[in-house]
């Protein structure tokens, strides 16, 4: 088999196994720091975007979630888009570079520590989950 066709192969390997990523997020609980979060709120329908306008806050909660406060009742899960991103940690703070008013699922965010401003990796965001009280 030539390398060029060993290539193609391997990144079509690559490509099917995204879905099935995903797919083990959505089945995956949320962690027991982030359930704790959001006790006493109930989970609707996930949407694809937030307007900036809307979000009064956001807390790291781990490597696997970041909640958007709206108001003290509505908040939004954002569970990342494959699962969890190491560099997320609740001491250090995500920075956006938008085009648009509005944070999306697919937008990459990039997680930085404010206190040295050394940058430790980016992130895909995923579906954004509201949860009201």
């Amino acid at each position: 088999m030539s390398a060029v066709r060993l290539g193609f192969c391997a990144i079509g390997l690559a490509l099917a196994a995204v879905p099935a990523g995903a797919a083990d997020k959505a089945d995956t609980p949320l962690s027991a720091k982030a359930q704790k979060a959001l006790e006493g709120r109930t989970a609707g329908a996930p949407v694809s975007c937030l307007r900036l306008g809307n979000i009064r806050s956001s807390t790291i909660v781990d490597a696997t979630a970041v909640i958007y406060k709206e108001s003290s009742k509505r908040w939004y899960v954002n569970r990342l888009d494959h699962g969890q991103c190491t560099a997320l940690r609740p001491d250090r703070t995500l920075v956006t570079r938008l085009s648009i008013d509005q944070l999306c699922d697919l937008d990459i965010v990039r997680v930085v520590d404010m206190t040295t401003p050394m940058e430790f990796g980016a992130c895909g965001l995923g579906k954004f989950v509201p949860y009201t009280k």
